[in-house]
């Protein structure tokens, strides 16, 4: 069982993940610490919920306002697709910063928060990948899965996540064309139903 890390040992592992990945120049987003509140949205599906509640405490604590969409540890099952959505819209509108959801993988809640139009989101398992979908791909919900990664690594990769900025550049090209295949791909009648 890990110890809880201290604010000055998270910034060190930030700036440690985001210079290797973005290299010396680049520097982390400060995130709610420059003092403007940032919206986030979270919700778990009941196996997730746990993970969730110790996310959202941190977030709170660091200054960010967080929008809960569901469920609370004990809660009886709550489907991840529904969870996914009520997470992903906000920020796909514009009405979040960010997103968060979890499941037990986060495999299905990356799935279904991709469905929704202007949500990238990430399913992220190490700080690597979180630091990488945030400068490549300008992930904008992080996907987590509560029985895949321990309470104190999940808040180290929500930190890295939220600190890391979009490189911009020919990624910023690349995302363009994430969101001409959305375009073009978008609601379709399927004749099913």
């Amino acid at each position: 069982m890990s110890l809880p890390l201290s604010d000055a040992e998270l910034d060190a592992i930030v700036a440690d993940v985001v210079s290797r990945t973005l290299g010396p120049r680049r520097r982390a987003d400060s995130g709610a610490a420059s003092g403007s509140s940032k919206r986030v949205t979270i919700g778990a599906d009941h196996r997730g919920a746990e993970l969730k509640a110790a996310l959202t405490e941190h977030l709170q604590r660091h200054g960010y306002q967080v929008v809960d969409c569901g469920a609370v540890p004990g809660a009886a099952a709550a489907d991840y697709p529904d969870i996914a959505e009520a997470v992903a819209v906000p920020v796909a509108r514009g009405e979040a910063w960010r997103g968060i959801v979890i499941d037990a993988a986060g495999i299905g809640s990356s799935i279904a928060a991709n469905k929704v139009s202007g949500a990238r989101a990430a399913l992220c398992y190490n700080l690597a990948t979180a630091a990488n979908s945030r400068e490549h791909n300008d992930a904008n919900v992080l996907v987590l899965g509560s029985e895949m990664t321990e309470i104190s690594l999940a808040v180290q990769i929500l930190e890295v996540w939220l600190r890391t900025p979009f490189a911009g550049g020919r990624h910023a090209r690349r995302v363009e064309k994430i969101s001409a295949i959305e375009k073009r791909n978008g609601p379709q009648q399927t004749g099913h139903g």
